[in-house]
């Protein structure tokens, strides 16, 4: 009879020596010695630290990027307010005889009047709108976009009252 007890005992023993032991073992888990990762770690603790390090890195960036803008259109508008540089097409209006002198670059377009390319040598303006070469003496057309790609080339106005529409640097003489 001792032997059928001790035989019916051992089972729920070893059960209970069992639930111990995974208990003893689960109150580690995720320390330092036994670092288990759960999804609800991931999804409550970490990913909430990783968007926040993400977000600051983020608004640093934008910050940095928001000041260099800032600055280059600063630059522009200093260069733009002089009046002998524009950022867009601006509006010329020349007397007869007076030259409009463009840097490389500059673009120039005829909308009212008459007025001649000045140049000393061949080519004097590029018309971008024929494809073709214009040279000193010769007259613009109007509504033609115009290319300044020698130093030292001009439009001078032949009429009472020019218009043009320039982009770039520019003076007037």
């Amino acid at each position: 009879m001792r032997r059928d007890r001790i035989a019916r005992f051992l089972p729920t023993l070893a059960v209970v020596l069992t639930a111990v032991t995974l208990v003893a073992l689960a109150a580690g888990a995720g320390s330092k010695e036994d670092p288990l990762v759960t999804l609800s770690y991931l999804e409550e603790t970490y990913t909430d630290t990783l968007m926040q390090k993400a977000d600051a890195t983020l608004q640093q960036r934008n910050q940095e990027l928001e000041a260099a803008l800032q600055k280059k259109v600063d630059g522009l508008s200093a260069s733009a307010g002089s009046g002998s540089a524009s950022v867009g097409y601006a509006v010329v209006t020349l007397t007869s005889g007076q030259r409009l002198e463009g840097a490389v670059g500059t673009e120039v377009m005829l909308r009212v009047g008459t007025a001649m390319c000045y140049a000393t040598s061949s080519p004097g303006l590029v018309d971008t709108t024929s494809g073709a070469t214009l040279a000193g003496g010769q007259g613009l057309e109007k509504n033609h976009l115009y290319l300044m790609t020698i130093e030292g080339r001009a439009v001078e106005a032949t009429a009472a009252t020019v218009k043009l529409l320039v982009r770039g640097s520019y003076t007037i003489a």
